[in-house]
């Protein structure tokens, strides 16, 4: 099914003028980012892609509400961020299951916190079939694989059914067919539920392939470079020549962001 990626959507997430800067394990003051303003439509998936350090996760928590701007502000439906919120699910890059708890168990964790579940229980089975876990549900995560347990973490996410799902490079340490299947997964979960999408990658095809827009970053300082759409229609071909254009542009953006004069340090 194609979806019409040009279309007007309002703005679900505003962030304005945000810095932020911490200092590391030498005392020394970083600038991890500088001056990000990014208005994130509803219903669509956006991916933020730059070299290693360029504050792709911590841009991520920040939205999260994990951590906090030195200035600017960030706001989800016109409410400022200030603290986690089941309305902005987060997966992390290894998942983050709890070991000692089943996949349903897993799963139920985000009702369970906010004291739904015993009204809600049966979207636990719902959201254990809609990732392809149906006959896992007693299996704990060393019992499963790395790209099950990835769509265990999805489901948790979703199944509080957040405004907004934070992707922090969920596909990065699984090998090419698992990932290629995430990656599907994540469209068909995107197209059904309408929730807005935020993944952090390091991979250009990946973002090509699940993207309506990309925000391409610069290195340490992190500042946004370019936003990029991407007007191919679903279902996406990697070999095309549309998708290779494109992805020959942002290789060839991301090497003249890399490239931008960097302030230096005096240490």
């Amino acid at each position: 099914m194609s979806r019409n990626i040009s279309e007007t959507r309002d703005v679900i997430l505003e962030i304005e003028n945000v810095n932020y800067t911490y200092y590391d394990d030498y005392d020394n003051h970083v600038e991890a980012l500088q001056n990000i303003n990014l208005s994130v439509r509803r219903g669509e998936f956006l991916s933020i892609i730059g070299s290693s350090g360029c504050g792709k996760t911590t841009l991520l928590r920040l939205i999260a509400g994990l951590d906090k701007p030195e200035t600017g502000k960030l706001t989800l439906n016109g409410q400022q961020i200030s603290g986690p919120d089941p309305q902005r699910g987060y997966v992390f890059q290894q998942g983050g299951l709890f070991q000692w708890m089943t996949v349903e168990k897993n799963i139920a964790t985000g009702l369970k916190t906010r004291r739904v579940y015993r009204q809600n229980k049966e979207l636990v089975a719902h959201f254990i079939e809609l990732v392809g876990l149906k006959g896992f549900e007693k299996s704990y995560p060393h019992q499963i694989s790395g790209g099950m347990a990835q769509r265990a973490a999805i489901a948790r996410a979703l199944i509080n059914n957040p405004e907004v799902l934070l992707l922090d490079e969920p596909m990065g340490a699984l090998d090419s067919f698992t990932r290629a299947d995430i990656q599907d997964k994540l469209l068909e979960l995107h197209r059904e539920n309408k929730t807005t999408m935020i993944l952090v990658t390091h991979d250009v095809d990946e973002a090509i392939y699940l993207s309506d827009r990309i925000v391409i970053m610069t290195p340490r300082p992190g500042r946004i470079s370019e936003i990029m759409e991407v007007n191919l229609l679903h279902p996406r071909h990697r070999g095309s020549t549309e998708f290779l254009h494109i992805r020959r542009s942002i290789l060839e953006k991301l090497h003249l962001a890399s490239a931008m004069p960097q302030p230096e340090y005096i240490i």
